[in-house]
């Protein structure tokens, strides 16, 4: 079996390196990793097959920044040759991106079996690119890996039932794999005290090109009790940058790798972000998270982490964690029997 998998921004990277990790124990299958190139930064990308040990990719189509309409444009382009030269068994995408609609559309419209791996996330909130993204390619997939139960009956709500699969949260087969070797030393860089900073990341556009909004997110951050540490992605520094905002008083760094970010984030208070990725792995942590968004595809877990589109606080840390959302840590292996033995 031939899989050709394509990825672009770094959460994808993240699953794509758990993935990647099981496939080194099955030789019948071949993989073919594509790189979008979306949004592409070293910090958000190269350094994360680096410090996971992963297979670079084949092909890299470069796309990097642009309208959504541009940088879907390009991957499609792209890709599709990259398709009809390799002939795959199946075209695997991960999340709700550009880069994730993008190979979804290539492979049906080839009438090539897609697996999209978090299948079934939904915000409600059709006004979000992600939103359509997610929506569009679950309905192009045929096979459906959802991260939890709630995703599988978003599916059923929408009469998608054929190719669905409960298989857990891939992001939880490398955090548990990788848990051992989590890079501590930015604390000490830092000169951080455990549980006594708090890890912020804003990225999202709503959240950074409206110049009244970021000015507010950044007094907020700066006027809470604790340290902020907040490992700045490109649009926001570049926006801060055009808008002539000060980050005086908070702790800014570059983006970390995989093992420094978990590092960093299962040493925190607590976790203030727009990131879905990272609202998950504060979860994983033990870490409740401020979601910055007046939605989240994560429903399981408002009530540990909480939504706050207006408001920035330091919330209660004792309350009651609840274990075993996003299965048991054996996603990849699930994913690819089934598609072995389908």
């Amino acid at each position: 079996m031939v899989i050709l998998t394509l990825v672009g921004p770094r959460p994808q990277i993240i699953k794509e390196a758990a993935l990647q990790m099981y496939l080194n124990t099955t030789p019948d299958i071949q993989e073919i990793l594509v790189h979008s190139g979306q949004h592409y930064d070293y910090n958000m990308s190269d350094v994360f097959f680096r410090t996971l040990g992963m297979r670079q990719p084949k092909y890299n189509l470069g796309v990097g920044s642009g309208t959504h309409a541009q940088i879907t444009g390009k991957i499609i382009l792209g890709f599709e040759p990259i398709v009809l030269e390799e002939k795959p068994d199946v075209i695997l995408v991960y999340g709700d991106t550009d880069t994730t609609i993008a190979g979804a559309l290539v492979g049906a419209k080839l009438k090539i079996p897609v697996a999209h791996v978090e299948a079934g996330m939904r915000t409600n909130s059709k006004g979000m690119p992600e939103e359509i993204n997610a929506i569009l390619t679950d309905h192009v997939s045929t096979y459906l890996f959802a991260p939890s139960l709630l995703a599988v009956q978003n599916l059923a709500r929408e009469n998608i039932v054929d190719g669905v699969y409960f298989v857990g949260d891939i992001i939880y087969d490398l955090f548990l794999r990788m848990q051992p070797y989590f890079n501590y030393s930015i604390l000490d860089k830092l000169d951080l005290q455990d549980n006594n900073y708090i890890v912020a990341t804003i990225h999202r556009d709503y959240n950074t090109d409206d110049p009244t909004r970021l000015q507010w997110i950044l007094t907020s951050l700066k006027n809470l009790p604790m340290r902020v540490v907040m490992p700045l992605h490109p649009r926001t520094r570049k926006r801060i940058q055009e808008f002539g905002y000060t980050l005086d008083g908070l702790d800014i760094i570059e983006p970390l790798d995989y093992l420094s970010m978990m590092g960093l984030v299962s040493k925190c208070a607590f976790v203030i972000t727009d990131s879905g990725g990272l609202q998950k792995e504060a979860y994983y942590c033990h870490k409740r998270a401020i979601v910055i968004s007046q939605d989240t595809a994560w429903k399981e877990l408002i009530g540990w982490n909480i939504l706050s589109y207006d408001n920035i606080f330091v919330p209660d840390v004792c309350i009651e964690y609840r274990a075993d959302i996003y299965g048991a840590g054996n996603t990849a292996e699930q994913i690819i029997n089934i598609l072995r033995t389908s």
